[in-house]
């Protein structure tokens, strides 16, 4: 289930999270590609072809106007993936990539 918001794109899921509608990319996954790369709404858009120019600039206008708690949920998802890591055991990958010469 979606609720529609005042942005014409994007929708809130059934996690309070901001999707773009008709797709299932989160606004904070389309702004971290825009500031991890540096792209331009253009870039963006022929790089994400599925995405339509109203859609990729509704993204751009939700995050303008709800940053902080943009950057809220990015904080969160980076402790996630760094708890996740440092729980990764590559002892055992490292073991198997070494053993079959693909690692030195």
């Amino acid at each position: 289930m979606f609720v529609d918001t005042p942005y014409q794109h994007i929708a809130l899921d059934e996690n309070n999270v901001p999707v773009i509608t008709g797709t299932s990319m989160k606004v904070v996954e389309l702004v971290l590609n825009q500031k991890a790369y540096g792209w331009s709404p253009q870039e963006l858009q022929f790089q994400h072809p599925y995405l339509s120019m109203g859609q990729i600039y509704s993204a751009l206008a939700y995050y303008a106007d709800h940053q902080e708690e943009l950057h809220e949920d990015i904080e969160r998802r980076l402790e996630k993936g760094d708890e996740l890591a440092s729980q990764w055991d590559s002892s055992s990958l490292d073991k198997r990539l070494r053993s079959k010469g693909l690692i030195e």
